[in-house]
C-alpha cells in the first residue's frame, strides 16, 4: 500500500469552496488520451461490447499553493479510523467530515437517502485502491435480494491495490452523524484518504472511505470479541464469515452501481466497469456482465426498491 504524507491547514475549510493543492505524487491517472462526453441517462439494456475509451485530465493553473498546509503536525495517509472519536483527526473547523463513494454512494440520489443533509456532491479520483465484491452484506437479507443459492448475495468493498486507480463520489457530512454512519457501516475497515479532483489536484480536507476488513478483525475490532454483536449483525441470517472470495454480486445491487456510474458520465462509467472486480481479482465487472452476468442491466429491482435501487 502506498504511504504518503500529508499536512492539514491550521484553519480548517468546508464546502462549498473546498481548497486544492498540488502536491507530488508517484501514482499518476490510468488515462491518457483526450476524450469526454456527457451523461447518458440510464438505458433499460446495456450494450458492453463497445471499445474501452481513455481520457486525459487537463491540470489546472490557479490553486493555492501547498505552503498553506505548514506548521501542523503531519499525518501519514491511509490513516485507519478504529473508532468515532478517531474521526474527531479529521473533522474540519466547522464540524464536517467528507466521505468518499464508490457503490451506491455514486447515485446522489442514493446518497441522500441515506444522507439526506449531506453538501457538495461531487466527483472525484482516488489512486491506489480498487473495488472487489468480496463480502456478505445483510441489507440484501434484510430486504430479500440475496439470493443464496447462487451465492449472489456480495456487497462492494474498496482494498489497497498499487497502479489502480477509483473515479468516486465525494461529499460532506455532519460530525453528529458518525455514529450513525459506523453503526450502517459496521463490517468494514474505515480509513482517511485523501482523494483528488479529475485534474490531478489532491483536495486538503482528507475522506473517510469503506475498506476490507477480516472477520478476525471485525469481530475483534468492530464488535469487542463479542460473538453475540456478531450473531445479531450476521448470524440471524445464518452467515457465519463475512470476508470471501467465493461469492457473486447481489443482482439488484450491481444493477444500481452500474447505472450509478453511468449517470456520473463516461469516465466513471468506463471506470467502474473495469476497474471493479468479482472475488477472483482477476473477473472485471465488465467481463462479468457480458457473460455469467448477463441479463442482470436488464432486471427490474422489486417494486418497493425501485427508487432505492434505481441507479
Amino acid at each position: 500500500m502506498t504511504t504518503y504524507t500529508y499536512t492539514p491547514p491550521v484553519v480548517g475549510v468546508g464546502p462549498p469552496f473546498l481548497p486544492l493543492v498540488r502536491v507530488p505524487t508517484r501514482l499518476r491517472p490510468t488515462y491518457n488520451v483526450s476524450t469526454t462526453s456527457a451523461a447518458a441517462s440510464s438505458p433499460r439494456s446495456l450494450n458492453f461490447s463497445f471499445p474501452r475509451r481513455r481520457y486525459f485530465f487537463p491540470p489546472k493553473s490557479t490553486m493555492p499553493s501547498a505552503a498553506a498546509a505548514a506548521n501542523v503536525d503531519e499525518m501519514k495517509f491511509p490513516l485507519e479510523l478504529s473508532d468515532e472519536f478517531d474521526f474527531d483527526r479529521i473533522v474540519s473547523s466547522d464540524g464536517l467530515i467528507s466521505i468518499c463513494g464508490f457503490g451506491s454512494l455514486l447515485s446522489e440520489r442514493s446518497a441522500r437517502s441515506t444522507f439526506p443533509d449531506l453538501i457538495n456532491f461531487r466527483v472525484g479520483k482516488l489512486s491506489g485502491f480498487r473495488r472487489v465484491f468480496a463480502h456478505v452484506a445483510p441489507i440484501f437479507f434484510e430486504r430479500g435480494t440475496a439470493n443464496l443459492d447462487t451465492k449472489e448475495i456480495s456487497s462492494l468493498s474498496v482494498e489497497s491495490c498499487e497502479g489502480e486507480t477509483l473515479i468516486v463520489t465525494i461529499f460532506e457530512i455532519q460530525r453528529s452523524e458518525i455514529p450513525a454512519f459506523i453503526e450502517r457501516e459496521h463490517e468494514f475497515r474505515f480509513l482517511a484518504v485523501i482523494p483528488e479532483t479529475l485534474n490531478e489536484l489532491f483536495y486538503i480536507n482528507p475522506a473517510v472511505i469503506c475498506t476490507r476488513y477480516s472477520d478476525e478483525e471485525y469481530l475483534k475490532t468492530r464488535c469487542k470479541g463479542d460473538k453475540g454483536i456478531f450473531f445479531q449483525q450476521y448470524g440471524r441470517y445464518n452467515i457465519d464469515k463475512i470476508w470471501r472470495d467465493d461469492i457473486l454480486p447481489c443482482r439488484v445491487y450491481l444493477r444500481h452501481c452500474v447505472l450509478a456510474a453511468q449517470n456520473l458520465g463516461d469516465i466513471a462509467y468506463d471506470n467502474f466497469l473495469d476497474h471493479t472486480f468479482l472475488g477472483d481479482r482477476r473477473t472485471t465487472i465488465r467481463e462479468y456482465l457480458a457473460t455469467t452476468g448477463s441479463g442482470i442491466m436488464e432486471e427490474e429491482p422489486p417494486e418497493l426498491l425501485k427508487n432505492r435501487y434505481g441507479g
